[in-house]
């Protein structure tokens, strides 16, 4: 899974308390109306960017211009790629937590290492120095408690993150990033657990008295949305194609183009540290965060209760499964595909029965990792976000980039400059 990702789901935040204010299409108001279909990190930074672009030019103009209205469309509950889920012990009221999603991002650029400074100065954003190590399960899968012990796995050490080549992670929880950048949001609405119709052409509408191009949308229901001068779709590809397939969007044919691979999530929890299998111990001679798995359908085994400003969690791990495993059984019923995993990480953890975890759940990711592998196009280059000017909409999203969260950044970037230079 790449940046070991999507959508955040547990929030205290009311299903619709940020509400959109739908105008006519006739443009009584002079506001570039722009709508962001997805309240990911991208649909997140895309507005943030937006309106920082805006105060910079109020900043140097000596005219008063008018705000951009903003609306994000999310058809889940909250924002947000960086998925948490948690459970609570009713007996001594502590947590387990997963970060079911991106686990980490990295920074390779100063504009994005300067974008993300003022969290990482408030600790909401810490470098994560993991002890990494690789992992290779015994080939027998025994159940006798001394016999396993003798078939423990390989585990060889990796390397150790640093601060210099850092792996950033959200703190407390991987949501709380994309919760803060949604609250300081000044001049943008959300509208949540609103799904977006797919565009038709009849949608879109010149009006002739100002020449503006205006596109209509509706949601599932055919109830209408508003109409916008700019349409930024930051949806998986997958969900993009179908949303734009009978728009006439002019680079529909590129959408296809990057291959989204899916991936499987095991989460799993014991009630105390005493209860973790040896494997996973925190003792100095054998101490590890995170673990890369070699000859199993599992790719990483991430150690959450070990991540800063996470001591107070129960024991919590999560697994990702290998993304051409999940890809091949991504349509497999999810209890026989959780059963598989747990196999498996049974396997590679090497515990027996005293030891099994007593918390277990599985989530699918149908779209998780980038592929960019096409005819005619390195291996490691971006497509870039796909513009249609005559009729003012964006294809965007990570895939349009590497698939990592620094893309979402990098395409936002993208976006704003070609709306800032409309």
């Amino acid at each position: 899974m790449t940046d070991h990702i999507l959508p955040a789901t547990d929030t205290s935040t009311d299903n619709n308390s940020k509400q959109i204010n739908n105008d006519n299409r006739a443009g009584l108001n002079t506001e570039p109306k722009i709508a962001i279909i997805g309240g990911g990190l991208t649909g997140l930074f895309t507005a943030t960017l937006l309106e920082r672009a805006f105060l910079k030019q109020q900043t140097k103009s000596t005219v008063n211009s008018l705000a951009p209205q903003i609306t994000i469309f999310e058809k889940s509950r909250s924002v947000g790629r960086l998925a948490t889920r948690y459970r609570t012990d009713s007996k001594t009221n502590k947590n387990w937590q997963w970060a079911f999603g991106a686990q980490f991002f990295t920074v390779k650029t100063s504009s994005f290492q300067q974008f993300i400074a003022p969290w990482l100065n408030s600790e909401l954003l810490q470098p994560w120095c993991a002890q990494v190590v690789s992992l290779t399960p015994a080939n027998v899968h025994i159940q006798d408690a001394q016999a396993q012990d003798a078939n423990s796995p390989n585990i060889e050490r990796k390397e150790q993150w640093d601060t210099t080549h850092a792996r950033y992670i959200s703190t407390p929880k991987m949501t709380s990033w994309g919760r803060v950048l949604a609250d300081n949001l000044q001049h943008t609405t959300i509208k949540f657990k609103t799904r977006v119709a797919p565009i038709n052409k009849v949608q879109m509408d010149s009006v002739q008295d100002n020449k503006a191009i205006k596109t209509e949308l509706f949601d599932e229901t055919g109830s209408s949305l508003g109409w916008f001068d700019w349409i930024i779709c930051t949806a998986p590809n997958g969900q993009a194609v179908e949303l734009m397939a009978d728009s006439g969007f002019t680079e529909q044919a590129k959408i296809t183009e990057p291959q989204m691979l899916a991936c499987y999530t095991l989460m799993l929890g014991w009630d105390n540290l005493e209860q973790l299998p040896k494997t996973l111990s925190n003792d100095i001679q054998s101490a590890w965060d995170v673990a890369y798995v070699n000859a199993s359908i599992l790719d990483r085994i991430f150690i959450e209760h070990q991540k800063p400003a996470h001591d107070d969690l129960l024991p919590s791990v999560t697994i990702h499964a290998r993304n051409d495993w999940s890809e091949e059984h991504v349509d497999d019923d999810i209890e026989t595909v959780k059963a598989q995993l747990l196999a498996a990480a049974q396997q590679a953890l090497n515990w027996h029965n005293d030891h099994a975890p007593s918390q277990i759940d599985c989530h699918r990711w149908r779209y998780a990792a980038t592929v960019i592998d096409v005819k005619n196009r390195s291996t490691n280059e971006a497509l870039g976000i796909l513009i249609d000017t005559q009729h003012q909409w964006i294809a965007s999203g990570d895939w349009c980039g590497q698939g990592n969260i620094e893309s979402c950044y990098q395409v936002a970037k993208e976006t704003v400059k070609v709306l800032c230079a409309s």
